[in-house]
Formats: C-alpha cells, structure tokens, sequence
C-alpha cells in the first residue's frame, strides 16, 4: 500500500463528503407575510432593508396601509420572522388574517376582528382554538337539518 493508494482513499473521501452536500435538501420557494406596524415611510424603508439582505430573498414587498410584509424566496419563514423582529425592533408576527369569504363562518366569535383590515377576518382554520368555536355545534346542526329542504324528514307544516 503506497502513495497512491492513500491518495485516492483520501479523494473517495472528498467526493462522498461533495456528493453528501449535493444530497442536502433545498429550500422552496415560499411567500412569507408578516403582520409588522408600520407607522411611516421610515419604518417602511427600515423593515423593507431589514429582509433584502437575506440570503434566497427573491422579492420584498411593503404595504403599510395593511401593516404587512411579503417576503418570497427560498426562505425559512422563521428566520425571516426572527430577522424582522431582531432588525426593527418592532412586534411582528405571521400574518393571522385570510380573504373573509375563505372561511366557512368568518363572523364565529373568535374569526371576527376589528383590528382586520377590511375584507378579511383571523384565520380560524389554523388557530385550535377559534376553529372550535367555529364549528357548528351537533345542537344547532340538528335543529338546522329538522327544518331542511334537503332533508326528507323534515318537518312539513302548512
């Protein structure tokens, strides 16, 4: 066992240890929306700045009027939360809200808020504990079946 042998040992090395960093997953392409106040063009350019700079941002977008933030990229949305937060100084958290005509009952006690921007309600579909309280009980779906078109049970009085 010569030189050579130990040469290509250590290159059967390197080319595992390369093909293992090939192997490694990559990041999709993700939209990530933040829910940040923005109370002037300041604020909009520091937390604008504040993602730019990111590693796999594509595009940034600010929408002060919403106090929302659209980051897409292959990007990891916690980082990007973190990043935000640590840069600006400011409170942000993922964008609760979704389209109002999204959610089964978007006025349920939990769905509704005033603080949504108009046009959407919190996003009870992924909040555990609004979605409980928008769900139909079995009380109220039985009691809105009994008096049903489709049901052919239904109570008929006339």
């Amino acid at each position: 066992m010569g030189y050579l042998d130990s040469v290509s040992e250590f290159c059967g090395r390197c080319h595992i240890r390369h093909h293992h960093n090939k192997l490694k997953k990559r990041k999709q392409l993700q939209t990530v929306e933040i829910k940040v106040k923005i109370d002037c063009e300041g604020c909009e350019r520091r937390v604008k700045k504040s993602v730019e700079g990111m590693k796999g941002v594509t595009q940034v977008e600010v929408e002060p009027k919403q106090s929302k933030l659209t980051v897409t990229g292959y990007v990891d949305p916690n980082k990007v939360l973190h990043r935000v937060r640590h840069r600006t100084g400011k409170k942000a958290d993922f964008w609760p809200y979704v389209p109002y005509d999204v959610v089964p009952r978007p006025y349920a006690p939990e769905a509704y808020d005033k603080k949504a921007p108009p046009g959407y309600v919190r996003n009870v579909l992924q909040d555990p504990e609004a979605s409980a309280l928008a769900r139909d009980s079995p009380f109220e779906v039985k009691y809105a079946t009994a008096f049903s078109d489709e049901n052919p049970n239904a109570c008929t009085i006339m």
